[in-house]
């Protein structure tokens, strides 16, 4: 068995937590950060490298241009209020995060675009063809979701934005596209399944919900049998991801 500590910091931390206008993110060092297809546009390490390789499966870049990635908390204050000028309150609600509560400012969100002489920085187009839609149908196999469908906006808060994803990591983006789910509707979903009393089990994975502890940090027992990763939820608990021989 391996006993673990999880400080309550680490509740801010990982490819799973919540950043929205009830969540707002909360920077604990800098992120370690790569710059996306040569550009000087960077995403957190690993959602960079598994971007590049979902691009280089189907060819992305080829017609696929990176438009806004990891923003600091300086760069998503002038976008707003550069928005808010040019565009009005409603139009900046609708397609620009407050700052401090940008997905962008965790490096694992990226604006994509289809190459063009002319991209709209704050609505670059990437349509539900072609290319654009070659990259939906790859991306959960690299861990990363639409973060704002149409339909969703009142759970997401955000516009229907067709060029923002988000990296999640396996085996989330692919749940999530299974089930319909945003991230707000994972996290919560993700409850059902209290660590110690029922996980969410696959044949090569189990999911559940570790509530972090209300003083000090939170305290777990995991079997030696299997790996396993842990992500804040950026509110009140862990999303524990299992792998291996979890039948024994």
């Amino acid at each position: 068995m391996t006993s673990l500590l999880l400080p309550p910091k680490a509740v801010h931390q990982g490819d799973l937590i919540l950043v929205n206008a009830d969540h707002p993110y909360h920077p604990l060092s800098p992120p370690d950060l790569l710059p996306v297809a040569g550009t000087e546009i960077l995403l957190e390490r690993r959602a960079a490298q598994a971007l590049d390789r979902l691009m280089s499966a189907i060819g992305g870049w080829e017609k696929i241009v990176p438009v806004s990635g990891w923003r600091s908390q300086a760069e998503q204050q002038t976008i707003w209020e550069d928005s808010l000028r040019e565009n009005g309150l409603d139009f900046t609600q609708t397609y620009v995060a407050r700052p401090g509560c940008s997905e962008h400012q965790t490096g694992l969100a990226i604006d994509l675009g289809l190459q063009s002489s002319h991209i709209d920085f704050i609505r670059p187009a990437f349509p539900y063809q072609g290319i654009c839609q070659t990259f939906r149908q790859a991306m959960a196999k690299y861990g990363w979701i639409q973060r704002y469908p149409e339909g969703k906006e009142h759970i997401t808060g955000i516009g229907h934005e067709p060029w923002h994803f988000r990296y999640v990591g396996t085996p989330h983006a692919a749940i999530m596209a299974a089930r319909g789910f945003t991230l707000e509707e994972y996290i919560v979903w993700l409850r059902s399944f209290p660590y110690g009393t029922c996980r969410y089990q696959d044949q090569n994975f189990a999911l559940s919900f570790l509530p972090a502890a209300s003083h000090g940090p939170t305290a777990i027992l995991l079997s030696s049998n299997y790996s396993y990763t842990f992500s804040g939820n950026n509110a009140d608990g862990f999303l524990l991801t299992e792998w291996g021989n979890l039948h024994d």
